[in-house]
Order: structure tokens, then sequence, then C-alpha cells
């Protein structure tokens, strides 16, 4: 046991009987929710601070997290044992638990993120936790100690991948270490207490079966993405936040072809691509001194210079769209990327704003013939009251007639209402017209059914 004073005969582990056993294993694959007593955290608080005094965590931090929670564990049971505390077993358990969550995860956080049906984790200040299953909401019963302990745990989370937040850099973007996106802003920015918003990474990689599965489009539709992806067609993925775009970004990305190298461009990783050539880039903030951050554009532009094949952009926000542009523009076809937008129309002019932010003075109408030449495809998306993401929409972009960009609806879903239960009612149809590229698509040996864009042959596969 790495103490640092000499500890009484009785704590040396050595000569401890208390073991980890299968049951606290058993525990941990099964998070679930406690209804805490204000004693069992009095307790919990004693036994930490005791802990704290007696344990030398620096040298617990050199042994790996198994090893670690063994010694945790023992310590803490025999301490629980000398101070006769009026437990029972499945609630000394529990605490020693919390307790190595304290020492060596995050705290309250920890059994919400070994649940697989939790999506997003809402923390409102230390007192209120929210989190999303189903694309519900739901008020959970766990907690922070108080506001420092949810700022000791936003600065852990901070600083496992280099960045920093304090008073003079009072918001900052993350990810944990299974690449779960992780957001926090603290006061004097929030008023109310720090708060921390976690967007889950899926452990498991959704494919289009899945999507398929859950309803998120129709089988014709699925049939059009892969081929778009396969034909080198540019790609836009538009949505609101949570809309699923960055999930449907990785499926697109899946289709293409193994033999391509592909380089990822993100302000925090969490692309999940499978082919064995791919290069991941992600930003970097500013230092202390405010100098050294690497933005988005500054990457792509960077990009052109590494041979790609494919660039594939996590979300374009700002002057990166020009240099995304430019590469789609000029051989590096069958790109990527998304943006936050209401419909594939917004989503085009929002990247008209980009080039303004980007500080080019050039006429609209050469905005929108870059525009038009470089995206092939827009993708909407749409997060519904029943908390279901459905493609609302899959538009083609043919080009220019005057001053504006003309687009064609290939497929779109078609709400119909909500059923007693709250959830939206609709098909996916086919709006009748039939894509371009078709033709080109037959020779490269891509084959689109023509059946596929027939209004009546759409209803299949709600």
């Amino acid at each position: 046991m790495f103490f640092k004073k000499e500890p009484p005969a009785e704590l040396i582990i050595e000569n401890n009987p208390v073991k980890v056993n299968t049951e606290v294993k058993e525990q941990e694959s099964r998070p679930q929710q406690h209804s805490i007593s204000e004693s069992d955290r009095r307790i919990k608080k004693n036994l930490l601070e005791e802990l704290f005094n007696s344990l030398d965590l620096s040298l617990i931090e050199t042994l790996d997290r198994e090893q670690a929670k063994e010694q945790i564990f023992d310590a803490a049971s025999t301490l629980l044992l000398d101070q006769n505390v009026p437990l029972n077993a499945d609630a000394r358990i529990r605490i020693i638990n919390e307790i190595i969550d304290e020492i060596l995860g995050l705290g309250p956080l920890e059994p919400l993120l070994k649940d697989p049906t939790i999506s997003d984790i809402l923390v409102n200040g230390h007192a209120s936790i929210y989190i999303e299953r189903k694309g519900k909401l739901e008020a959970t019963e766990a907690q922070f100690r108080d506001d420092a302990h949810l700022l000791n745990v936003i600065d852990r989370i901070v600083s496992l991948v280099g960045r920093r937040i304090d008073e003079s850099s009072p918001m900052v973007d993350a990810r944990l270490k299974d690449g779960s996106r992780v957001n926090a802003i603290i006061p004097p920015l929030a008023i109310d207490g720090p708060s921390l918003s976690i967007r889950r990474f899926a452990v498991e990689k959704l494919d289009i079966e899945q999507l398929l599965d859950y309803g998120s489009l129709n089988k014709p539709m699925a049939d059009l993405l892969q081929a778009i992806v396969k034909g080198r067609l540019n790609v836009l993925i538009s949505g609101g936040t949570g809309s699923g775009k960055t999930t449907t970004l990785n499926i697109c990305s899946s289709f293409i072809p193994s033999n391509e190298r592909i380089i990822t461009i993100e302000d925090s990783a969490e692309l999940q691509l499978q082919q064995p050539h791919v290069v991941r880039l992600e930003t970097r903030p500013p230092n202390i001194e405010g100098s050294g951050a690497i933005t988005q554009r500054e990457l792509v532009i960077n990009s052109l210079r590494m041979r790609p094949d494919r660039i594939v952009v996590g979300e374009v926000r700002g002057g990166e769209a020009v240099d995304m542009l430019a590469a789609m523009n000029t051989g590096h076809d069958g790109s990527m990327t998304t943006i936050h937008a209401n419909t594939p129309r917004d989503a085009l002019g929002r990247i008209e704003n980009m080039f303004a932010m980007a500080g080019w003075n050039m006429p609209i109408k050469n905005v929108r013939a870059q525009i038009a030449s470089a995206i092939h495809i827009v993708v909407q998306l749409r997060r519904m009251e029943d908390g279901k993401r459905r493609i609302t929409s899959i538009v083609e972009l043919n080009g220019m007639e005057g001053d504006v960009v003309t687009m064609t609806e290939l497929f779109c879903f078609k709400r119909m209402g909500i059923d007693e239960q709250g959830n939206v009612l609709g098909n996916y149809q086919a709006t009748g017209n039939v894509p371009s590229f078709i033709e080109a698509f037959k020779h490269m040996g891509i084959n689109l059914p023509y059946s596929h864009f027939t209004p009546d042959n759409s209803l299949r596969g709600q």
C-alpha cells in the first residue's frame, strides 16, 4: 500500500483479509442510480478525507487502474471495519465504489458514463445533473458535493487533453478517453455555477443497417448515400444540434474504399473511420499566453499538401469553409463535412456568411457559383419531438440559374402527425426527381435503380 506515513498494523494490505470480489465486478457491469441518504454522504465524506490523509495518491497514480482500484478498495474496507460503520454489505460496496470513482475517475459521473443507454450528460451546477436517454431528458439523483468538487472534475477532464480552464479562459471543449465530446463553462460566464455537457461517444459504431432499423431513413435513401460516396460526390451534412450529423458522417465515411488516403480535420476528434489509411488532425487552442492556436482553416490548408484522396472535416463553422470548397473544386472529390443549419437552403446561406467571415470581398454571385460547383449533395437531418433522428431531405445541387443556386430534392420525410404516445408519424418518399449523375454512375459500375426514385416505391422501409 502507498501510504504517506507508516500506517497502523491493521491497515497493511498484506495482512488485510478484505479483497475485491466478483460481487463488486458484477455491480460495476450493471450501473445503477441510488438514492443517497445524508448519513451515507457523511460517511463517504469522512472516509474520503481519511484516505486522502493516509494514502500517497501520487504513488497510486503510478499503478494501472485495476491495481489502484484494488489498493483503494482494500484500504477503504479496512477503515470501515475499524470504525464499525453501521452499513450493510451492499451499502459498503456502493460507497467504496463511489470513493474509487472520486479518486480515479469523474466522481458521480462515472455510473452515468458506464450506462450505454445514456447519450448526453448535462450538469447544471453541482446539485443538478440531467441525462438524455432515447432522445428524452431525465433528471437524476446524482450530484457533486459543491462547486469546488465539480470544478475539480472539470479540471481533471480538460487537463487530460492538454487544455485548461480558469477565470482567464472560462470555457473549453475537450474529450474523454473514450472519445466523448465535452464542453465546460465556469463563472464568471456561468452565473449559477460551473456547467458541463458531455456528448457520449458511441462505443458500438452504428452502420447503415442500424439506421434503417431505427427508422432514420429508408432503403432507397440508404442505397443513394452509399452510391454518392463511392461515386466521389462532395457531401454536405446539415442539421441542428444533436440531430445526428456526426453519426451520419461516420456512416457515410464507412463507404469510402479502403485503398484511399483520408485526412480528417476536427475541433475535437470523434470520427471513427475504419479504413487503414487515415490521418487524423485536431485543432489546438491558444496557450496560457494566448498564442499557439492552430485553427481548422490552417489544418485544411496544410492537409492539401499531404496528398489526400479525400478530406473529411468534422464541422465547418468559419473561414475553413473557403478552403474546404477550394479543395472540393480542385481535385479532392468525395470530400465530406457537416454544418449547423435547419434546411438545405439555410446551409448554403451559412456558407455564404462564412466567406464574409474569412474576409473574402467577392460578389455574391461568384460565391454562390463556387458553392454550386463544389457541393453536389446536401443531406438534411432533424431530431424530432419523439427523440428520433431522421434524414428529412436529400437534395442535389444542379448549378446556377441567374444569381440563385438551383436545387432538386430527391427524397423527403412526409410528416403526418403525432400518435397518442408522442411518436411522430410519417413516411419517407421519393419526389419523382431522378438525379443527374445516375448515368455517370452506371459507367463507374455503380447501379442505382430508377425505381428508387418513383414516389410509389418510396414507402418501403419506413
